[in-house]
């Protein structure tokens, strides 16, 4: 028989996402993110975008806030690691911002003694790491 988990007041709920790209074409990686900036910047010029987002962490941050995920058009569970997604090294080569997704993973984490939000600015060394187990 399933133990089940009730909720409890004060229990803490983390969800970990893993979710993978990998560049196939940097040009248009670029391409799309200063263009994501442009979106989120309009009085911004071409040359203002392409000084502002210079390489991949550039580029990441600007299509997160943008878009809140790399691969921004690629539905939630495309690819899901183990399950009916495209072989190992199989690579889409023809999307627009140069990204081929490359797996998805979450995990449900209940139990953190400290959820985020209570370290304030000083967050723990290692903030994915998981509680321990046990009483």
């Amino acid at each position: 028989m399933d133990e089940q988990t009730v909720p409890t007041a004060g229990m803490t709920i983390s969800v970990r996402t893993r979710r993978d790209v990998v560049i196939v074409d940097p040009e248009r990686f670029l391409a799309s993110a200063r263009a994501a900036y442009r979106d989120l910047y309009p009085e911004s010029s071409e040359d203002s975008a392409a000084e502002n987002v210079r390489d991949v962490y550039d580029a990441v941050h600007i299509l997160l806030d943008r878009f809140g995920r790399l691969a921004a058009d690629a539905p939630e569970t495309s690819i899901r690691c183990g399950h009916s997604g495209p072989q190992p090294g199989q690579r889409i080569l023809d999307r627009p911002d140069g990204l081929s997704p490359a797996g998805e993973l979450q995990q449900i984490v209940l139990g953190d003694q400290t959820p985020l939000q209570d370290y304030g600015c000083f967050l723990p060394e290692d903030p994915f790491s998981l509680p321990p187990i046990g009483p």
